[in-house]
């Protein structure tokens, strides 16, 4: 078989959203497109040229099912397979394994489409369809609940001034004093209003200050723990909007784990990345993850929406601004919760140069 790289139709399997993979007769890496290099979580740089049994180190059989492709001349397809990835991670994908024997080297083509994939699309649609949706109604609430806000807390002003016993002023100021609490908790659902000012930023050093942050607020049983690439490069971003979602994330997992626990900072860059309908060329990633009760199933769905909170003592608006400061920057928060492991991956697109607009 010709080099893949040389060929005309290059271009075309680079960009398929197919994972293809090029293995010869020696069961070697040859060729593995972007797709590949995004669902197999690896490198093409690092694997052309390895043994197709470092991808699927856990996976033997797949391995002499593949070899055995060889010695039959016979292809195969399987629908949803499930397969093992290094570091126990597991993918669902429709396989399809054939011959190609246009050159004198006989070499297996190996097509694989993440099953799942479509699932994640309509659930990351679903999330930034959730955001539009209730930053319309809080900015209508907003409006319908300051006006009146305004009017009441100046008419206790008026009365306050008017009142002959100062003994009385004590319930006038409480009228304020609610109406001054009831004004600061809509300005919270509302977030910031400002456009994100971009700039390069260093996504480890907003990670590192906003650990430095949590550190100075919380007891000495809660243990932050980091896992970075620093292969991630500075992007563009606006510096404070980013520390403040992942400072109003982390304060969350902290509150998770109810002052003793362990939360992790992770960073990753992804190739090749849809988020909702737009595919990105590389994303970075940051997980934040915690070892706390989890979240409760019946409220997974909607911990995005302002007002929604398991604590009495919370607001409930601290995930919603930091998903729609995400939101400004092209980007998504998911989360995935179980008992003992809480997640919440914030994903960015990398955007290295300002653009003319910035």
């Amino acid at each position: 078989m010709p080099d893949v790289k040389e060929t005309p139709l290059s271009a075309i399997v680079d960009n398929l959203s197919t994972a293809v993979l090029v293995i010869d007769r020696a069961m070697q890496i040859k060729y593995m497109n972007p797709a590949a290099e995004m669902l197999l979580a690896i490198s093409a740089r690092r694997m052309t040229g390895s043994a197709a049994r470092e991808i699927f180190p856990s996976e033997p059989a797949f391995i002499e099912r593949l070899s055995q492709v060889f010695n039959s001349g016979q292809g195969f397809s399987e629908h949803e397979m499930a397969l093992v990835l290094p570091r126990n991670h597991r993918i669902t994908v429709d396989c399809s394994v054939s011959i190609d024997d246009s050159d004198t080297d006989l070499c297996l083509i190996v097509e694989m489409k993440q099953q799942d994939r479509h699932l994640r699309i309509s659930r990351e649609e679903r999330l930034l369809a959730q955001n539009v949706a209730t930053r319309a109604l809080v900015r209508g609430f907003a409006h319908e609940v300051k006006n009146p806000l305004g009017g009441l807390r100046g008419a206790a002003q008026l009365l306050e001034a008017e009142l002959p016993d100062p003994s009385l002023k004590e319930y006038t100021q409480i009228i304020i004093g609610e109406a001054d609490r009831l004004q600061k908790l809509v300005d919270e659902m509302l977030g910031p209003n400002s456009l994100p000012r971009k700039e390069l930023i260093n996504i480890h050093e907003i990670l590192e200050r906003v650990r430095s942050l949590v550190l100075a607020e919380v007891p000495e049983g809660v243990i932050i723990m980091r896992n970075y690439d620093v292969s991630i490069p500075e992007f563009v971003a606006d510096k404070d909007q980013m520390i403040q979602a992942i400072l109003n994330i982390v304060r969350n997992a902290v509150q998770a784990i109810e002052g003793e626990g362990t939360i992790e900072l992770k960073t990753r860059i992804e190739r090749q990345f849809t988020i909702g309908n737009t595919r990105f060329r590389h994303i970075a990633r940051v997980d934040i993850t915690d070892n706390g009760v989890g979240i409760p199933e019946e409220m997974q769905q909607r911990i995005f929406y302002p007002m929604v909170t398991s604590r009495a003592e919370g607001t409930g608006v601290g995930l919603s601004i930091a998903q729609s400061l995400v939101n400004r920057h092209g980007g998504l928060i998911e989360c995935t919760s179980r008992p003992g492991k809480t997640c919440f991956s914030i994903l960015v697109p990398i955007e290295t140069e300002m653009s003319n607009n910035d």
